[in-house]
């Protein structure tokens, strides 16, 4: 019997191979299969794969299986919605029209369980990154998009997957206090808007933080510590997946 349950999760990289991150694929099929088709709907936070850009006749052969569980959870009545993040700036119709997920090139506001909740992936909210801003119209461009697709797969997917390398790089160098900080303060502002949650990812660092106003979660990654959050009854939890027993509660903040 299917639940009311809502699943968040962020920043899989799909695709690219790291050390140490080589059971995440695995992990994410048995998340998907034992888990997510038991809820409701499942929010995508951007970056589910390290660099998407959709040609008209051509699909990546190592992202089947994971289209393929992802469609497998469609098709069990799970409502997918998927937030564009940086790796994955070009979501075409394959994804909407085949797949049958819901695409969002932005943030997105939704009321879940009676709660107005916030979504995006985070790209671009650390102050500093005015180049990457500047960045992210180009590659959203869609004659930009349309130029970069007269390049053979062969030649484009290699090319986009060392350009989505750079940036991964910047995102693994230790992120220092303040710029987690400058997180909290774009959620703040949001709250203060009239959200009752917000939710992130991108930086890869997980944390629950209820303030008197409402609740800022950052979901983390899939990559390596396998972190999402649920929701059930209104009540946001921050998670880790472990393969054959329950997921662990990951402790929340309470700032007064």
């Amino acid at each position: 019997m299917k639940s009311n349950k809502v699943y968040f999760v962020s920043d899989a990289h799909f695709g690219i191979d790291l050390p140490g991150c080589e059971d995440r694929e695995r992990l994410f099929f048995n998340f998907l299969d034992q888990e997510v088709i038991g809820g409701s709907e499942l929010y995508i936070v951007g970056d589910l794969f390290d660099f998407w850009i959709e040609y008209g006749h051509a699909i990546r052969p190592d992202y089947v299986p994971v289209l393929h569980h992802l469609w497998k959870a469609v098709d069990h009545g799970v409502t997918i919605h998927y937030l564009a993040g940086n790796h994955d700036f070009a979501l075409g119709p394959f994804l909407e029209k085949t797949m049958g997920i819901r695409i969002y090139p932005g943030e997105i506001a939704r009321e879940i369980q009676g709660k107005r909740v916030y979504l995006y992936h985070g790209d671009g909210l650390i102050k500093r990154d005015i180049g990457y801003r500047v960045l992210k119209k180009l590659l959203r461009n869609p004659i930009n998009q349309r130029i970069y697709k007269l390049l053979h797969p062969d030649i484009g997917v290699p090319l986009g997957s060392f350009v989505s390398g750079s940036s991964r790089k910047y995102l693994n160098r230790p992120l220092a206090e303040k710029f987690r900080e400058e997180y909290r303060r774009c959620a703040q502002k949001e709250l203060a808007r009239g959200h009752d949650i917000v939710i992130y990812g991108h930086i890869h660092l997980p944390e629950l933080i209820s303030y008197p106003y409402g609740v800022y979660c950052n979901i983390g990654s899939w990559l390596k510590y396998y972190t999402y959050a649920t929701m059930c009854d209104g009540k946001l939890l921050l998670l880790r997946y472990q393969e054959g027993g329950d997921a662990e509660v990951l402790p929340g903040i309470e700032l007064r």
